[in-house]
């Protein structure tokens, strides 16, 4: 554990890298469930707070095994095993966020004992990987104990966390100060020496959980779709849901990926955590998307105690959320470019004027079409004259920075 180069050629994920991106499959589609359930049966400040703690514990732990595994993946029986310990510790956590949702709906004490036990277990693993590095990475051996230190800290307060039976206000106070905290690692640690990371690793790593993420948008317009296609059978209506839902998973998709953001993140190496911390926001909006469709298909279903423009809000605002974070993200790697900002616009434009729509009675069905409007027109501008500004960004860094 030397430390990886980090401009090796032709660096790719692993297999292990991918069989442990499958258990946040689970997580993502349980969180994802119950914060649908709990919006559908307007309890959306409940399944909020639930869904927000559970993309923190989720999304921040695979960061840091991501980044940990680009800079010291030696993929030997150790890292494997050690591996499979934070694998079960994801498939813990996914059985804790029922309960926690549970408790937090009937706002009695929070039930967080499972999914904060799920979490150390990830954590301590990690722990083990930081020191196992620090004695086999002499040059990074500070950065890598600091690391140990401060996660070692971080885990004895989440365990006192669970032994404090107390409301729903009291619990996240108490757990603010360790969110910040758990954030604050990377930059202390990594304030003087860094971590041998790779760009391009990185940013396919980053990709492929984008991609899984979408996953649940799509399992959200199958179930919106099986609810019209169950009441009223193969129609017109039928064919609009499912363009819309599906349309929506795929132009997200591909505005996801018109930044090639591996050679970007390679050249501004300083926008490292700008990128990492970002998208903790995109994935769970992208996550959020899902769900939305999941209350939509509730609502179609006369399952949901909610309003037609609150349904649709579900799906409109994580996506109006989405391109934000994104355009952030990027403009943070390449620069701002008013294009891309009149695109981010134009996006939330269609999310609010769906929710807008909705509230005067136009069918949820056109108001997801609506909604999937606005990344599909941003794709349409890229691809007539986006593509030039961005080649254009990308040659100004390779001339400042390459």
């Amino acid at each position: 554990m030397g430390g990886r180069d980090p401009h090796e050629r032709h660096r790719t994920a692993t297999p292990l890298e991918l069989f442990f991106d499958l258990t946040f499959v689970i997580a993502f589609s349980v969180a994802g469930s119950q914060f649908a359930h709990a919006a559908a049966e307007d309890h959306f400040g409940a399944g909020l707070l639930g869904f927000s703690f559970a993309m923190f514990a989720v999304v921040w732990a695979w960061i840091n095994f991501t980044w940990f595994a680009s800079a010291y993946d030696t993929d030997d029986w150790i890292f494997r095993l050690v591996t499979m310990i934070q694998m079960v510790g994801v498939l813990i956590l996914a059985m804790g966020l029922e309960p926690l949702f549970h408790s937090l709906v009937e706002g009695r004490q929070v039930d967080n004992e499972v999914i904060i036990i799920g979490y150390v277990v990830m954590r301590v693993a990690l722990i083990f990987q930081w020191l196992r590095a620090a004695r086999q990475d002499p040059e990074r051996r500070q950065v890598a104990f600091t690391y140990a230190g401060y996660l070692a800290v971080v885990q004895l307060a989440w365990v006192g966390v669970i032994f404090v039976k107390t409301d729903i206000a009291t619990t996240f106070l108490l757990s603010g100060p360790l969110f910040v905290m758990e954030m604050a690692i990377p930059v202390i640690a990594e304030r003087k020496t860094k971590t041998p990371w790779h760009a391009h690793h990185i940013s396919e790593r980053y990709g492929l959980m984008a991609i899984i993420t979408f996953g649940e948008c799509l399992i959200g317009a199958i179930e919106t779709l099986r609810s019209i296609v169950a009441l009223h059978g193969l129609s017109l209506e039928t064919a609009l849901i499912g363009l819309g839902g599906t349309g929506l998973a795929f132009t997200m998709w591909w505005v996801y990926f018109i930044l090639p953001s591996g050679r970007a993140l390679h050249l501004r190496r300083d926008k490292s955590f700008i990128f990492g911390y970002g998208h903790m926001v995109v994935f769970a909006a992208i996550a959020a998307t899902g769900a939305g469709l999941h209350v939509l298909a509730y609502y179609i279903d006369h399952e949901a105690h909610i309003s037609a423009a609150a349904a649709v809000a579900t799906v409109a605002v994580p996506v109006a959320i989405y391109k934000v974070a994104l355009t952030y993200v990027y403009g943070s790697l390449v620069g701002v470019d008013k294009l891309h900002l009149t695109t981010t616009g134009l996006v939330v434009l269609g999310s609010a004027l769906s929710i807008a729509l909705a509230a005067v009675n136009v069918p949820v069905t056109v108001c997801l079409l609506v909604i999937m409007l606005g990344p599909a027109v941003a794709i349409g501008i890229d691809e007539a004259v986006g593509h030039r500004h961005r080649a254009a960004a990308l040659e100004r860094l390779e001339t400042k920075f390459g």
